[in-house]
């Protein structure tokens, strides 16, 4: 009786030790995930909005050609929202994307996009999101935007706020089109994805 005993004991003891170094391994991506989902407005909405534009970049493959080079840089370029560009600034300063310094870069109407890897398109252009969208298609360049709609018209991530915090949503489409892979992980965190199988 006394053997079956520690046998139980063993056998309890073992299987504890398993669900504790599961979750060990599983806490990196749990904390990922935490820190997407935890974007409530306490912070300014462009800051946050801001923190997820550095964030996706990490969660998006691209394709090969994007980079000139083993150092070129990865480059923001932001439109028509000048807030956001200079939180974005102050959030990449002094850090890097997979080893590629980062860059901001103020857009204005009729700037060229080539060589931009993430463009955001703030809500003051709406009646021109069109225009831009159409002539973004099919470059590898992740279009975010923050306009009711505009997935329908051909962006990638469209910033929603709900409920006090700021979520996205995503349509795989147009990425697709960009050759631009977004990262199973980005998705289980988005509000809604289009296009998804």
């Amino acid at each position: 009786m006394a053997m079956v005993t520690a046998v139980n004991a063993r056998e309890c003891f073992i299987a504890r030790m398993l669900v504790v170094l599961a979750f060990a391994m599983l806490m990196p991506v749990f904390a990922s995930v935490a820190a997407f989902a935890q974007s409530d407005l306490q912070a300014p909405e462009p800051r946050v909005k801001a923190a997820f534009l550095f964030k996706f970049g990490s969660y998006v493959e691209w394709p090969p050609g994007t980079f000139v080079s083993a150092t070129a840089p990865f480059t923001i370029g932001v439109m028509d929202a000048d807030e956001l560009a200079e939180e974005l600034e102050t959030i990449v300063a002094g850090r890097d994307m997979d080893g590629r310094p980062v860059i901001v870069r103020k857009l204005r109407d009729g700037d060229p996009v080539t060589g931009v890897n993430i463009v955001f398109i703030g809500k003051t252009v709406d009646g021109k999101l069109n225009g831009i969208l159409a002539a973004m298609k099919g470059r590898p360049t992740l279009a975010v935007t923050e306009s009711e709609g505009a997935l329908g018209h051909g962006s990638m991530i469209n910033f929603v706020v709900v409920d006090g915090k700021v979520r996205f949503d995503v349509s795989l489409q147009p990425a697709a089109a960009g050759n631009l892979k977004i990262s199973s992980r980005l998705l289980a965190v988005a509000r809604k994805v289009m296009g998804a199988s």
